[in-house]
This record gives C-alpha cells, sequence and structure tokens, in this order.
C-alpha cells in the first residue's frame, strides 16, 4: 500500500514514518519543506535516520504550494494520508499568526482539495489540545465545547476540523482528526517544553516557569502517539460510523471522526522540571511568572473514544519516557557530563 506522509522532517512525522516504512507491504513517500522555524539541521538529522529504511522516499515540497503538492499527490495516488505537517507552537501563533494562516489554514485546504481529486481510503489529520481553550471540563472529552480556543494556533487546528467535517460530508472522504497532547521524546522540537528546559539546565540559564509552574499537562511519549496514528490511519470509518463533536447537537457525516491521543496522567509543569533536575544531575534555575493568555491551566485527555475505536492505551510512564528522552538530548547535544 502507498502512504503519503506530511510533515515527514517533523518530530512525530518522523516516528510516524518510521513505524510504517518498517512494515514491508507500506512503500511510505515522506513530504516536508523543511523550512527553519526551528534547526534545519534537526530536521535533517531525522531524514538521514529515515533513508536507511527501504521503503522510505523523501521529497521536499510545501503543501501551502497548490499546485507543486497536487503534482506531487496526482503523480503518487497514496491509498492513505497522514497529514503531519503544519505551523506549530501555541506562542509563536501570537507573534506571527500569517504563517499559522498560510501553513495551517491555505496549506490544510489544499490537502483536502487534493484528497478530493483523487480520494485515498482514508486521511488522518494532525489537530490538537490547543482546541479546547480554557472552558471544557476535565478530562477532555472530544465532545466537549471546542468553539473558543484561546491561541491563534488552536483556532486554525479548530478550523481544521470544521472544514474536514464539510468535505467529508459533501464529498465522501473518510477523514479522522487526532488532538495531540503534549507528546515528547526522542527528536523532539527544539522549541517544547522538555528540550527548552534540559538545554537550559545544562547550560545553567533559567527556565521561565509560567503560572509558578503549577501547570497540569498530559505528557505523552512519541512512541504511544506514533502508534495510535498509525493504528488509526489503517483502520477507516466502517460504513455508518461516527464520531464528531457534538453528535446529538449536529449531524455527523459516517466518514468524518475525532480522536484525543494523550496520556490521561497530567503531571504539574514544576515536577517534570525536577525530574529532569534528577536526570541530568544538574540544578534548574527557575524564574516564576505569571500565566500567558494564550495558555491554559491543565491539559487532559479523556481516552474513552480512541480506546473503543482501536484499543489505544499509553504504555509509557512519564519515568521511564524521561529517561529516553535524556539519553537521546544529551547524544545529540552534546551535554553528557
Amino acid at each position: 500500500m502507498k502512504i503519503l506522509v506530511t510533515g515527514a522532517a517533523g518530530f512525530i512525522g518522523m516516528h510516524v514514518c518510521q513505524k510504517l516504512a518498517s512494515t514491508k507491504r507500506c512503500e511510505v513517500l515522506g513530504l516536508d519543506n523543511l523550512n527553519d522555524y526551528y534547526s534545519v539541521e534537526l530536521k535533517r538529522a531525522r531524514l538521514a535516520s529515515l533513508e536507511k529504511l527501504e521503503g522510505f522516499r523523501f521529497v521536499r515540497a510545501d503543501f501551502a504550494d497548490a499546485a507543486a503538492f497536487g503534482g506531487i499527490f496526482q503523480n503518487f495516488r497514496p491509498d492513505y494520508v497522514i497529514h503531519l505537517g503544519a505551523q506549530a507552537n501555541v506562542r509563536y501563533s501570537a507573534k506571527n499568526p500569517a504563517a499559522y494562516l498560510q501553513s495551517n489554514l491555505v496549506g490544510f485546504g489544499n490537502v483536502l482539495e487534493a484528497c478530493r481529486a483523487h480520494p485515498p481510503k482514508h486521511t488522518v489529520f494532525a489537530s490538537s489540545s490547543s482546541v479546547y481553550g480554557a472552558s471544557a471540563k476535565v478530562p477532555f472529552a472530544e465532545d466537549d465545547d471546542t468553539s473558543h480556543p484561546l491561541s491563534v494556533y488552536g483556532a486554525t487546528k479548530k478550523s481544521n476540523e470544521v472544514l474536514a467535517h464539510s468535505y467529508a460530508h459533501l464529498f465522501g472522504l473518510n477523514l479522522t482528526g487526532l488532538r495531540f497532547f503534549n507528546v515528547y521524546g526522542p527528536w523532539g522540537r527544539p522549541d517544547t517544553a522538555p528540550t527548552l528546559f534540559a538545554s537550559a539546565i545544562c547550560e545553567g540559564r533559567p527556565i521561565d516557569l509560567y503560572a509558578g509552574g503549577m501547570q497540569l499537562r498530559d505528557f505523552t511519549y512519541i512512541d504511544d502517539v506514533a502508534d495510535g496514528a498509525v493504528k488509526m490511519l489503517l483502520h477507516p470509518p466502517a460504513p455508518g460510523q461516527s464520531s464528531g463533536p457534538d453528535p446529538s447537537e449536529r449531524p455527523t457525516p459516517p466518514a468524518f471522526r475525532i480522536f484525543n491521543l494523550g496520556h490521561h496522567r497530567p503531571v504539574e509543569v514544576m515536577l517534570f522540571v525536577r525530574m529532569l533536575e534528577q536526570l541530568l544531575g544538574r540544578p534548574a534555575r527557575l524564574n516564576l511568572l505569571p500565566a500567558q493568555p494564550a495558555d491554559v491551566p491543565v491539559t487532559c485527555a479523556s481516552l474513552d473514544r480512541v480506546s473503543a475505536a482501536i484499543g489505544y492505551t499509553p504504555k509509557m510512564p512519564l519515568e521511564e519516557g524521561l529517561k529516553h528522552f535524556v539519553k537521546w538530548f544529551q547524544i545529540y547535544y552534546g551535554h553528557k557530563k
């Protein structure tokens, strides 16, 4: 089977490609524009690891370029699509919202249009826990109100879900959105908390902890996320199946679904820092700050729906997952004591 993965040089994209390409029945085409939002060197290092796999090929292209992406899609004719490419990071979206409009709205529209022209069996796309905003009850359930995201990033991801709902309804596409929760692990992005905190600890720089470090985050290990995403991709909706937001209030087309992919055991950010201190063998310098407007006080995924659909159960405890992350971090960034 032929599978197209956008954002292949990204954190989650790399791990998804790795799992798919390791399966001999999969021909994986990874696509990424290798933009310089964060280290291109890190992205190339991820690709270097993937290119050792016989079932993986890479093409450098931007899915926000409709003509280029449409041509690649038409030539490859994937059986399955997993759209992981996006402009990420909640806080950066307040500084450069235009980048999110281009990649997450225009780019996502191009992906849907390509799927409409040449329908695959199933398309899975990345959403985010950021769609929940501050109003959702804990744990966050897929049917909760997501009409008030607090960030531009969250708003673009909510827009993706709404647009996918329409395309599934109008054009009969099989579309599934996955709301990821605080993904961490080896090869993680340098703009996320684990790498930012570990780098500051090793370099003796202060760590900015918003809300005094009392925020709760549902840290989810990358292997659990990649396993769930791949399993979901290869299990399209059955005829007549639906699990979209608020099914009691508005009809959802049979081919549209939304699921959380998290860990369901949030921990305080302060505890997360203390665990990194212990693993790195160095003390952290803390700069305690008020909460930021785009931050939610807690993230916690309800996993009832995804567990019932594909048997998803996260396996990696935070204590063990952080050991794997720190081992990779020390080798890649040269911070071994």
